[in-house]
């Protein structure tokens, strides 16, 4: 897509009938069903805008599309596109764009296993009501998860289908939102068929990728949505019957704060920015429930390599245009290893083959040379990581299920998560105890971080982080009910203000999240219309037509 959704900041209103923070799934799909529904929207994004094919394609620009805070440090813009949150006991990544997460993920759309809905920490209504699997269907007809058809044409998945026999089963297609032919998708926009780039995780320069940029955000704009970017929200108050949205520049945190008027506002600014939000909001007076912060969960995330196998994995991405030309490497995410126990849930997880991007390649001789991991370090610097010993290496994906024992705490006005011991988690070490034995099966050497000598250390880290608004059934046990409406901390809730993202999942789900966070936005969206007597349909509406 070559036209921006974005609008001058000159456009801005004094008042919406609906203002949507963030613009990843949950707000991608507020965006989209609530101006479908003939209300005026606004999307209010603290990141910037990038077309296809403005993506980071080289290091250098990778580089300056990385930003680093925790604790006094803060280096790149804060518009950059990574935005790595290092914590003293967890570390986290999120994306900052226009599209949000859906810019930077894996892309891996999966359904989790029923057992997580049957937990009580979620509302009964979420259980029991049936409109989660409409949910699910709506999220699924817009952003189109696939397998691919023929996974053993690719290299690395055969490198998954070896590694797999130490657990006496094969791996299996994984379903990502990604378009492998050419296509109008149901936002009315033309998508390419995927290059098999294996660039997903960088930003897709094809536009081959489902995102929320090119499915939920231009049907928004096609339906009279007003999009704003670079702007970050400090708080929200409440006035009369309608919000106030308090708001500055992004890159100018200090400048003078703006606001805006709205009878509704969705925070769908990520975990960490929607949790953010209200807390700073509760500062200067809003109430809101005790359990603000807390179930933060890193989905029992860990990201881990191989090296020094005897077969070639071809799991570094070759970007658009390429950089080598070679056997195609399929989408960053082809198959997994489902790990499912049938008796105790927790004890499940997917491993699941990754790549890295094309423009971290050039480092990738740095990381893993360090404390001699790469024997062939000469050859490597000579034949490069796409001929050389690199092109054995293993990327893995694990997504598994934790304590959600974590809590968000405000510290100089960001998010900090507390969470003490919790790389002691049972989780961490039986994804150890399996992926020793994956990389040992192949006769690699499993590498739990390449990253120990930076800044990232040896602590854990997540892509997917979930909780700090978590739903419940009521003020004592949830910040939001199962319509995402806020708990207003005395047992009702306040009216026109809802939270949709992965803050609102109480517990982790163990699969890739964006499905599920879509669909928990679908289903509340579904509330918001019979709650008000509105009405959307799902026909397509090119945005040219309106422009």
């Amino acid at each position: 897509m070559t036209q921006r959704l974005s609008s001058p900041l000159e456009r801005l209103g004094s008042a919406y009938d609906v203002v949507v923070v963030g613009s990843g799934y949950g707000g991608g799909v507020a965006a989209s069903r609530l101006s479908r529904a003939g209300l005026k929207v606004c999307v209010i994004e603290r990141g910037r805008e990038f077309l296809t094919g403005e993506f980071p394609n080289r290091l250098p620009e990778l580089r300056r599309e990385l930003q680093i805070v925790g604790g006094k440090v803060r280096s790149g813009r804060r518009t950059g596109l990574f935005d790595f949150r290092l914590g003293s006991d967890i570390h986290v990544l999120v994306g900052c764009g226009l599209g949000g997460g859906s810019l930077i993920n894996a892309a891996v759309g999966l359904r989790p296993d029923s057992r997580v809905f049957a937990d009580a920490t979620w509302p009964e209504e979420v259980r029991g009501d049936g409109l989660l699997d409409q949910g699910y269907a709506r999220a699924n007809a817009m952003l189109r998860p696939v397998c691919y058809a023929k996974p053993s044409d690719f290299i690395k998945y055969r490198a998954l289908e070896t590694a797999s026999a130490c657990f006496g089963q094969a791996p299996v297609p994984a379903p990502v939102v990604v378009s492998f032919a050419k296509i109008v998708n149901p936002a009315g926009i033309e998508q390419p068929a995927c290059t098999l780039c294996g660039d997903c995780c960088s930003g897709c320069n094809v536009g081959a990728k489902n995102t929320v940029a090119l499915t939920y955000l231009p049907d928004a704009r096609a339906h009279g949505a007003e999009i704003f970017t670079e702007l970050s929200v400090s708080h929200v108050d409440k006035e009369g019957r309608h919000w106030r949205i308090h708001f500055a520049p992004t890159e100018q945190p200090d400048a003078p704060s703006r606001s805006i008027e709205a009878k509704t506002v969705v925070l769908a600014a990520g975990t960490l920015g929607s949790t953010e939000i209200l807390l700073r909001s509760r500062e200067v007076g809003l109430p809101l429930s005790d359990r603000l912060g807390e179930r933060f969960s890193a989905n029992g995330d860990i990201i881990a390599f191989a090296l020094g196998g005897k077969e070639r994995v071809n799991g570094i991405g070759v970007g658009h245009p390429p950089k080598f030309v070679g056997d195609a490497v399929g989408a960053c995410v082809t198959g997994e290893i489902e790990l499912n126990d049938g008796k105790e849930l927790d004890r499940s997880m997917f491993i699941q083959e990754g790549v890295l991007p094309s423009a971290l390649a050039p480092l990738l001789p740095v990381f893993f040379i360090t404390g001699g991991r790469l024997l062939g370090a000469a050859q490597t610097l000579i034949k490069g990581v796409y001929q050389g010993p690199l092109q054995s290496l293993h990327t893995f994906f694990v997504v598994s299920h934790d304590e959600a024992k974590g809590r968000i705490r405000l510290e100089n006005g960001r998010a900090q998560i507390d969470w003490p011991m919790v790389a002691d988690q049972a989780v961490y070490a039986r994804v150890d105890e399996a992926l020793s034995k994956t990389a040992e099966s192949v006769g690699a050497r499993y590498i739990k971080s390449p990253l120990a000598a930076t800044t990232m250390g040896t602590k854990p880290a997540t892509a997917h982080p979930l909780g700090g608004c978590g739903m419940g059934d009521d003020t004592s046990r949830g910040v939001v009910d199962h319509k995402c409406r806020v708990f207003d901390g005395k047992g009702d809730v306040h009216a026109g203000l809802y939270v949709c993202d992965g803050a609102i999942i109480p517990r982790s789900i163990g699969v890739n999240p964006l499905l599920t966070i879509t669909a928990l936005t679908e289903r509340a969206m579904i509330h918001f219309a019979r709650d008000h007597n509105l009405a959307f349909d799902d026909a397509s509406r090119r945005l040219a037509e309106v422009s």
